[in-house]
Protein backbone atom coordinates (compact mmCIF):
# COMPACT_ATOMS: atom_id res chain seq x y z
CA UNK A 1 0.00 0.00 0.00
CA UNK A 2 1.23 3.78 -0.25
CA UNK A 3 1.79 5.87 2.71
CA UNK A 4 1.77 9.60 2.68
CA UNK A 5 4.90 11.39 4.21
CA UNK A 6 2.56 12.62 7.17
CA UNK A 7 1.13 8.74 8.08
CA UNK A 8 5.34 8.10 8.10
CA UNK A 9 6.34 10.59 10.11
CA UNK A 10 3.54 9.64 12.74
CA UNK A 11 4.75 6.03 12.65
CA UNK A 12 8.83 7.29 13.28
CA UNK A 13 7.85 9.09 15.89
CA UNK A 14 5.48 6.74 17.92
CA UNK A 15 8.40 3.63 16.99
CA UNK A 16 10.85 2.69 19.66
CA UNK A 17 13.66 0.73 18.19
CA UNK A 18 13.98 2.06 14.25
CA UNK A 19 15.92 -0.14 11.92
CA UNK A 20 17.22 1.84 8.72
CA UNK A 21 18.28 -0.44 5.96
CA UNK A 22 19.94 1.43 3.07
CA UNK A 23 21.76 0.50 -0.27
CA UNK A 24 23.34 2.42 -2.61
CA UNK A 25 20.48 4.59 -3.45
CA UNK A 26 20.43 6.76 -0.03
CA UNK A 27 23.62 8.04 -1.55
CA UNK A 28 23.22 9.05 -4.91
CA UNK A 29 22.06 12.79 -3.57
CA UNK A 30 25.74 13.26 -2.29
CA UNK A 31 26.53 12.23 -6.33
CA UNK A 32 27.73 8.94 -5.39
CA UNK A 33 27.10 6.91 -8.40
CA UNK A 34 25.31 3.91 -7.73
CA UNK A 35 25.29 0.47 -9.03
CA UNK A 36 22.55 -1.36 -10.49
CA UNK A 37 20.56 1.37 -11.81
CA UNK A 38 20.38 2.58 -15.79
CA UNK A 39 23.39 4.59 -14.97
CA UNK A 40 25.02 3.06 -12.36
CA UNK A 41 28.89 1.34 -12.47
CA UNK A 42 27.83 -1.49 -13.59
CA UNK A 43 26.51 -0.30 -16.50
CA UNK A 44 29.66 2.05 -17.74
CA UNK A 45 32.80 1.35 -19.92
CA UNK A 46 35.23 0.70 -17.24
CA UNK A 47 37.87 1.74 -19.60
CA UNK A 48 39.94 -1.55 -18.58
CA UNK A 49 38.18 -4.34 -20.77
CA UNK A 50 36.98 -5.92 -17.64
CA UNK A 51 33.33 -5.51 -16.08
CA UNK A 52 32.97 -3.55 -13.08
CA UNK A 53 31.91 -6.29 -10.95
CA UNK A 54 34.86 -8.81 -11.92
CA UNK A 55 37.19 -5.74 -11.15
CA UNK A 56 35.61 -5.29 -7.51
CA UNK A 57 36.28 -8.88 -6.87
CA UNK A 58 38.73 -10.60 -4.74
CA UNK A 59 40.25 -13.00 -7.81
CA UNK A 60 40.67 -9.33 -10.02
CA UNK A 61 42.36 -7.65 -6.74
CA UNK A 62 44.61 -10.24 -6.05
CA UNK A 63 45.46 -11.21 -9.63
CA UNK A 64 45.57 -7.51 -10.56
CA UNK A 65 46.07 -5.05 -8.11
CA UNK A 66 47.33 -2.20 -10.01
CA UNK A 67 44.29 -1.93 -12.44
CA UNK A 68 41.60 -2.85 -8.93
CA UNK A 69 43.07 0.03 -7.28
CA UNK A 70 42.96 2.50 -11.01
CA UNK A 71 39.27 1.77 -10.89
CA UNK A 72 38.99 1.94 -7.35
CA UNK A 73 40.30 5.30 -6.97
CA UNK A 74 38.18 6.52 -10.26
CA UNK A 75 35.05 5.33 -8.96
CA UNK A 76 34.55 3.93 -5.25
CA UNK A 77 36.10 7.18 -3.76
CA UNK A 78 34.22 10.17 -3.13
CA UNK A 79 35.94 11.69 0.21
CA UNK A 80 34.59 15.33 -1.16
CA UNK A 81 30.94 14.33 -0.69
CA UNK A 82 28.83 15.51 1.86
CA UNK A 83 25.49 13.86 3.92
CA UNK A 84 22.67 14.53 2.32
CA UNK A 85 19.27 14.73 3.83
CA UNK A 86 18.71 10.98 4.89
CA UNK A 87 21.89 11.04 6.71
CA UNK A 88 20.99 13.87 8.48
CA UNK A 89 17.40 13.27 9.37
CA UNK A 90 18.56 9.81 10.50
CA UNK A 91 21.11 11.66 12.64
CA UNK A 92 18.80 14.44 14.19
CA UNK A 93 16.62 11.37 15.20
CA UNK A 94 19.34 9.64 17.26
CA UNK A 95 20.56 12.75 18.70
CA UNK A 96 16.62 13.91 19.63
CA UNK A 97 16.67 10.16 21.69
CA UNK A 98 15.30 7.88 19.09
CA UNK A 99 16.73 4.17 19.39
CA UNK A 100 18.54 4.25 15.52
CA UNK A 101 20.11 1.63 14.10
CA UNK A 102 21.66 1.95 10.82
CA UNK A 103 22.59 -0.96 8.34
CA UNK A 104 23.62 0.02 5.69
CA UNK A 105 25.07 -1.52 2.20
CA UNK A 106 27.59 1.35 1.60
CA UNK A 107 31.43 2.05 2.15
CA UNK A 108 30.90 5.70 1.91
CA UNK A 109 30.78 6.72 5.65
CA UNK A 110 28.26 9.34 5.12
CA UNK A 111 26.01 8.45 7.91
CA UNK A 112 29.35 8.53 10.18
CA UNK A 113 29.80 12.00 8.91
CA UNK A 114 26.14 13.16 9.44
CA UNK A 115 26.50 12.13 13.50
CA UNK A 116 24.76 8.90 13.33
CA UNK A 117 26.57 6.51 16.04
CA UNK A 118 24.83 3.09 15.96
CA UNK A 119 26.12 2.49 12.60
CA UNK A 120 26.47 -1.29 10.92
CA UNK A 121 28.81 -1.23 7.98
CA UNK A 122 28.04 -4.42 5.89
CA UNK A 123 30.27 -4.03 2.99
CA UNK A 124 33.11 -2.09 5.37
CA UNK A 125 34.46 1.44 4.52
CA UNK A 126 36.53 2.98 2.27
CA UNK A 127 38.17 5.16 5.44
CA UNK A 128 39.30 2.44 6.66
CA UNK A 129 41.95 0.62 5.11
CA UNK A 130 44.88 -2.27 6.24
CA UNK A 131 48.07 -3.83 5.19
CA UNK A 132 47.70 -7.55 4.05
CA UNK A 133 50.84 -8.83 5.21
CA UNK A 134 51.03 -6.79 8.96
CA UNK A 135 47.66 -5.64 9.24
CA UNK A 136 48.64 -2.17 10.38
CA UNK A 137 45.70 0.17 9.83
CA UNK A 138 45.80 3.37 7.70
CA UNK A 139 43.41 6.36 7.10
CA UNK A 140 42.39 6.54 3.40
CA UNK A 141 43.80 9.73 3.48
CA UNK A 142 47.58 7.83 4.30
CA UNK A 143 48.42 6.56 1.53
CA UNK A 144 45.39 4.83 -0.93
CA UNK A 145 44.42 8.81 -2.18
CA UNK A 146 48.05 9.17 -3.26
CA UNK A 147 47.38 8.18 -7.28
CA UNK A 148 50.77 6.38 -7.34
CA UNK A 149 49.86 2.94 -8.04
CA UNK A 150 49.57 0.08 -5.38
CA UNK A 151 49.63 1.53 -1.97
CA UNK A 152 52.82 -0.04 0.36
CA UNK A 153 52.57 -0.16 3.59
CA UNK A 154 56.23 1.60 4.90
CA UNK A 155 56.66 -1.48 7.31
CA UNK A 156 56.73 -4.35 5.06
CA UNK A 157 55.91 -3.33 1.54
CA UNK A 158 52.42 -5.29 2.19
CA UNK A 159 49.70 -3.92 -0.06
CA UNK A 160 47.65 -1.86 1.33
CA UNK A 161 43.57 -2.63 0.72
CA UNK A 162 40.59 -1.09 1.53
CA UNK A 163 38.66 -2.76 4.32
CA UNK A 164 35.54 -3.36 2.28
CA UNK A 165 34.00 -6.19 1.51
CA UNK A 166 34.77 -7.37 -2.62
CA UNK A 167 32.65 -9.95 -4.21
CA UNK A 168 33.68 -13.41 -3.13
CA UNK A 169 34.05 -12.57 0.77
CA UNK A 170 32.66 -13.31 2.56
CA UNK A 171 30.47 -10.29 5.56
CA UNK A 172 31.63 -9.78 8.70
CA UNK A 173 29.98 -12.16 10.81
CA UNK A 174 29.61 -9.98 13.85
CA UNK A 175 27.94 -7.36 11.45
CA UNK A 176 25.71 -9.74 10.67
CA UNK A 177 24.97 -10.85 14.40
CA UNK A 178 24.60 -7.33 15.24
CA UNK A 179 22.24 -6.75 11.81
CA UNK A 180 19.81 -9.90 12.45
CA UNK A 181 19.55 -8.77 16.28
CA UNK A 182 18.75 -5.31 15.73
CA UNK A 183 15.85 -6.22 12.98
CA UNK A 184 14.60 -8.78 15.35
CA UNK A 185 13.67 -6.39 18.14
CA UNK A 186 12.57 -3.29 15.75
CA UNK A 187 8.92 -2.08 15.83
CA UNK A 188 9.28 0.03 12.67
CA UNK A 189 12.12 -0.88 9.55
CA UNK A 190 12.96 1.43 6.49
CA UNK A 191 14.56 0.15 3.69
CA UNK A 192 15.48 2.44 0.95
CA UNK A 193 17.85 3.12 -2.06
CA UNK A 194 18.54 -0.96 -2.34
CA UNK A 195 17.21 -3.19 -4.86
CA UNK A 196 17.53 -6.25 -2.64
CA UNK A 197 19.33 -7.91 -5.08
CA UNK A 198 23.14 -8.72 -3.29
CA UNK A 199 22.57 -11.82 -0.64
CA UNK A 200 23.26 -12.72 2.08
CA UNK A 201 22.72 -8.67 2.93
CA UNK A 202 19.07 -8.62 1.07
CA UNK A 203 18.03 -11.95 3.78
CA UNK A 204 17.83 -10.05 6.31
CA UNK A 205 14.53 -8.28 5.86
CA UNK A 206 13.33 -11.63 6.66
CA UNK A 207 14.63 -11.25 10.46
CA UNK A 208 12.27 -8.42 11.11
CA UNK A 209 9.37 -10.50 12.18
CA UNK A 210 6.41 -6.90 12.58
CA UNK A 211 4.16 -5.20 10.21
CA UNK A 212 5.64 -1.69 10.28
CA UNK A 213 8.08 -1.88 7.02
CA UNK A 214 8.84 1.18 5.32
CA UNK A 215 10.06 0.50 1.55
CA UNK A 216 11.33 4.39 -0.58
CA UNK A 217 11.95 4.11 -3.71
CA UNK A 218 11.03 5.14 -7.21
CA UNK A 219 9.64 1.83 -8.51
CA UNK A 220 8.03 -0.92 -6.58
CA UNK A 221 10.08 -3.74 -4.92
CA UNK A 222 8.41 -7.44 -4.68
CA UNK A 223 9.57 -8.46 -0.71
CA UNK A 224 8.26 -11.94 -1.53
CA UNK A 225 4.47 -10.78 -1.41
CA UNK A 226 5.11 -9.52 1.95
CA UNK A 227 3.26 -6.25 2.89
CA UNK A 228 4.77 -2.75 2.92
CA UNK A 229 3.64 0.48 3.21
CA UNK A 230 5.29 2.04 0.44
CA UNK A 231 6.63 5.52 -1.05
CA UNK A 232 7.37 6.27 -4.13
CA UNK A 233 9.57 9.11 -4.31
CA UNK A 234 13.17 10.50 -4.39
CA UNK A 235 14.82 9.46 -1.13
CA UNK A 236 16.30 12.91 -0.22
CA UNK A 237 13.06 14.77 -1.27
CA UNK A 238 11.37 12.28 1.57
CA UNK A 239 13.74 12.72 4.38
CA UNK A 240 13.79 16.88 3.38
CA UNK A 241 10.20 16.39 4.21
CA UNK A 242 10.48 14.49 7.40
CA UNK A 243 12.84 17.07 8.46
CA UNK A 244 10.93 19.54 8.31
CA UNK A 245 7.90 17.75 10.32
CA UNK A 246 10.68 16.77 12.93
CA UNK A 247 11.20 20.75 12.96
CA UNK A 248 7.57 22.02 12.99
CA UNK A 249 6.61 19.02 16.12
Amino acid sequence: MTTSIQAFHEAIQAAERLVFFGGAGVSTASGIPDFRSAQGLFHQDTGLHYAAEEIISHDFFVQYPDLFFQYYRQHLIHPQAKANPAHQYLATLEEQGKNVTIITQNIDGLHQAAGSRSVIELHGSVWRNYCCQCGQSYDLADLVLDDQGIPRCPRDGGIVRPDVVLYQESLDQQNLILATAALAKADLVIVAGTSLMVYPAAGLIDYYPGSNLYLINKTPLDLNGRPIHFIQAPIETVFSQLQEKLGSS
